[in-house]
């Protein structure tokens, strides 16, 4: 086991191993590695053999697809403490998209084969862990549908809530993303997200840069709901 302590109990915490025992957590993770990252930097390309799979124990990494004019376009953003890739272990082999990771961050690095091999050993294991794949599945899902249906301010609305979240009344909170990368993730175009920003301070909501402060929590959840001032 090449994990410490610490850094197992957070991977503990990760939706995928919540129905996994500690004794069989530390079998699975066996030659597991955690990797710092001080620089900002690739950490795999699309096409790239998948022979492991990764959990975010602190900082951020992107996945991202290029257009056709080489920009990124920032499908998926992963914080701690989450787990990513595994499912491309299981299907393709390869990884499906690019993925940086940012500046800070620190890594577990999962290798596929002797994961793969305990799961094969062990089939009550694998059928847990499958459910923590459809458990991340029922998420993305939910996320297509709220991009398809609701509008660049519901969308806005709808992350800064979540990173509110637990508070009541008014909150103040500061974007993980810069407004760049926070926009290609919601799925909207950069000066969309500034005329969204401005059309939310009808509900309370100010940006000062990278903080923003939303006054009436309970208007910007009535706006997810129902849409109104958009």
């Amino acid at each position: 086991m090449t994990l410490n302590a610490a850094d197992l109990d957070s991977v503990a915490a990760a939706p995928l191993f919540a129905d996994i025992s500690r004794a069989d957590l530390i079998a699975l993770l066996d030659q597991a590695q955690a990797v710092a990252y001080p620089e900002t930097g690739l950490l795999f390309s699309q096409g790239d053999k998948a022979d492991r799979f990764f959990v975010v124990l602190d900082g951020r990494v992107n996945l991202f697809a290029l257009t056709e004019t080489g920009d990124q376009s920032v499908i998926e953003v992963f914080d701690p403490i989450a787990t990513f890739a595994e499912a491309a272990i299981f299907s393709s082999g390869k990884f499906p998209l690019n993925c940086e990771v940012m500046a800070g961050s620190k890594l577990v690095h999962v290798p596929a084969a002797p994961f793969l091999k305990r799961l094969a050993e062990n089939r009550k294991l694998a059928l847990l862990l499958l459910g923590g794949l459809a458990r991340w599945q029922r998420r993305l899902i939910q996320e297509i549908t709220e991009l398809k249906s609701k509008s660049p301010g519901q969308r806005l609305a709808s992350f800064l809530l979540a990173l509110a979240a637990g508070a009541e009344g008014k909150a103040q909170v500061r974007l993980p993303l810069t407004k760049a990368v926070l926009a290609s993730r919601i799925g909207i175009a950069p000066e969309s997200l500034s005329r969204a920003l401005g059309r939310l301070k009808v509900v309370g909501v100010e940006s000062f840069g990278r903080e923003v402060v939303i006054t009436d929590l309970d208007a910007l959840r009535r706006l997810v709901r129902e849409g109104a001032g958009d």
